[in-house]
């Protein structure tokens, strides 16, 4: 149970997460979230919170954003059985496939939700980050289908490890904008993002990519993306003949997770948040927030992130570029110290092994971000056999070639 809260507050909140109750009218997941903003962006924030309010819910705008995920999109997305890895686990092993999702992940979901808002809203021109491009692509293309220029910010670490994308998000008629400052990773990327809105808070819209930042991005992002979360479950009751024991996601700022485990927190069911455990336990060799981190404020709200004992935001390293973040979701912060989700990591050699047993037995090439869910998942099934495994597959791993082909495969079929 939680170590930052007493039993019976822990419960507490977790009951008021459960009735759907958050984020409060400060936008808190309990004390995690909120809005820690520079004064110039304030009513940037105002106005995008009073848009979220006004549209996202509305008939005409849920009308229009199903219709999109159905026609462009191609939801639902699979569930798959898996039936050579569910035999050599022990278990029985579900995928729900997001990488059958137009552009490759579950990344389309919010970017083209959130486009679909911005036009609404009368931006005039679109910004947004991304760490492995996943979300630099799905944003381009939305704001392709939407009629609205863009601009992508990566890192540009980032940009040499996931080049591939890099050349999709100027095909898809995107300016990709090099982030040379910081550790040049996501963190950075987000920094510059945020600094540009400020140079026209009134003219641009700032597509954020995950579940992260100040209010009312956490929620916004997981009313988007808890598509995933709301199919998988009823196709289990139709495919499977009932819900599973536990749910596996991949976690770096938490979007497919949380949109993932939202609709499943009601449920009896085990959830499990994978990090990324990079090559070491020390500050600077994972990107573990939440196995290692501590409460502070990282890019507008209040949450795990990973910093020394002086508050100074440390960089990170995964082998997954969508994974290589200093903080999470204000949400899972609070999940996890309610008890309710509990929070693993998997390190960049048990994430690529998993990999390669996923091609090898099921011929899918996932993400390497989801690589670590896998990994996981493989040693709680050993621990728990016969288990019936729920995981979310975020992404296909073909922007991870250029960092694939350097790794020689160590598993033959």
């Amino acid at each position: 149970m939680s170590t930052l809260f007493a039993a019976d507050e822990a419960k507490r909140l977790l009951d008021v997460a459960i009735k759907g109750d958050m984020p409060d009218d400060r936008g808190r997941f309990g004390p995690f979230g909120g809005r820690y903003v520079p004064e110039t962006l304030v009513p940037a924030f105002d106005r995008l919170e009073a848009g979220v309010k006004e549209h996202l819910h509305d008939p005409a705008f849920q009308a229009e954003f199903q219709k999109e995920l159905h026609e462009w999109v191609g939801r639902p997305t699979a569930l798959t059985f898996a039936p050579r890895l569910s035999e050599a686990w022990g278990a029985e092993v579900w995928i729900k496939r997001e990488d059958l999702a137009h552009t490759g992940a579950h990344k389309i979901n919010n970017a083209i939700g959130q486009a679909l808002l911005a036009k609404r809203l009368g931006a005039k021109r679109v910004i947004a980050e991304t760490g492995a491009g996943q979300h630099g692509v799905a944003s381009a293309a939305a704001c392709a289908r939407v009629g609205l220029p863009c601009a992508v910010f990566m890192g540009a670490v980032d940009m040499e490890r996931q080049a591939p994308n890099v050349d999709r998000i100027r095909r898809l008629g995107a300016e990709v904008v090099a982030v040379e400052t910081g550790d040049k990773t996501l963190r950075a990327a987000i920094d510059e993002a945020l600094r540009e809105w400020v140079t026209d808070p009134n003219g641009i819209y700032y597509l954020l990519g995950s579940a992260v930042g100040a209010h009312p991005y956490p929620y916004l992002v997981r009313e988007l993306q808890s598509v995933i979360g709301k199919e998988a479950r009823q196709q289990m009751l139709d495919q499977a003949g009932g819900l599973p024991d536990v749910a596996f996601a991949c976690v770096g700022g938490g979007s497919n997770a949380i949109g993932l485990f939202h609709p499943l927190i009601a449920d009896d069911i085990e959830l499990i948040g994978v990090e990324a455990g990079g090559i070491g336990d020390g500050l600077g060799e994972n990107a573990a927030t939440l196995a290692t981190g501590t409460p502070g404020v990282l890019q507008g709200s209040y949450t795990i992130i990973l910093q020394d004992d002086d508050g100074q935001v440390q960089e990170t390293q995964s082998v997954s570029a969508g994974l290589d973040y200093s903080g999470v979701g204000p949400e899972h912060a609070l999940l996890q110290a309610t008890g309710r989700v509990k929070y693993i990591s998997a390190r960049d050699d048990e994430a690529l092994e998993a990999l390669e047993e996923l091609c090898a037995t099921e011929g899918i090439l996932t993400a390497l971000e989801t690589a670590h869910a896998y990994a996981a998942a493989r040693i709680y099934a050993q621990e728990n056999p016969g288990k019936r495994i729920l995981i979310g597959n975020s992404g296909r791993g073909d922007k991870d070639m250029p960092t694939l082909t350097k790794i020689p495969p160590r598993i033959r079929s």
